[in-house]
């Protein structure tokens, strides 16, 4: 019983925090970061999964101008504030649900360790960004590549959570709907 009250919720949670975090990430695509890129002529900071340089953090930052940095800071940053939880939430709850059906966990605590591994650095990008802008023009060298390499570890976590969680779906739809695994208790109860 309580298992299945866990996994309803579980499959819940899933769907309503990915629906949350593609909300927001819409915004960001479409609004946010589209507008930092229309004025500066330039990606901004946190759709380059490689990183970037002094060099390519002056030009941006100089290219936004005062009211740039400012709509950086005030729309940009509050939304990937609320988008790193969304998306851990939604990964660790459908590796979660999905896991229950997988007789080795470990695929699921990597999992899960990714998934909060990649909003944390997410977290840490994010106020690298603050502190580069804060300081401009006076950005050191040194909060480039500590920014730059929050958003390349941040991008390469993020990478190996979703296709984890991807794998762990595959092998979740591989497994047969009949038998002693806990995972198919609700189909049964539903059919039966």
């Amino acid at each position: 019983m309580i298992d299945r009250v866990w996994a309803r919720h579980l499959g819940l949670a899933a769907i309503c925090f990915g629906g949350l975090g593609a909300l927001i990430y819409g915004l960001m695509i479409t609004v946010t970061l589209a507008h930092i890129e229309a004025i500066s002529g330039h990606v901004p900071f946190d759709m380059r999964p490689l990183g970037y340089s002094p060099q390519d953090t002056a030009v941006l930052l100089e290219s936004l101008g005062v009211e740039g940095r400012r709509y950086y800071l005030s729309r940009q940053i509050p939304l990937d504030t609320v988008y790193p939880a969304l998306l851990a939430l939604t990964l660790v709850a459908t590796i979660c649900w999905l896991g229950r059906c997988i007789p080795k966990s470990r695929l699921v605590r990597i999992g899960v360790a990714l998934s909060v591994g990649s909003a944390l650095f997410d977290y840490v990008e994010n106020l690298g960004i603050i502190a580069m802008i804060w300081s401009w023009p006076g950005v050191s060298a040194l909060q480039v590549y500590a920014a730059a390499t929050a958003t390349i570890v941040k991008s390469v976590l993020t990478t190996f959570a979703v296709l984890l969680t991807l794998c762990i779906g595959f092998v979740w739809i591989r497994q047969p709907r009949r038998g002693p695994s806990p995972c198919w208790s609700i189909d049964s109860a539903k059919n039966g």
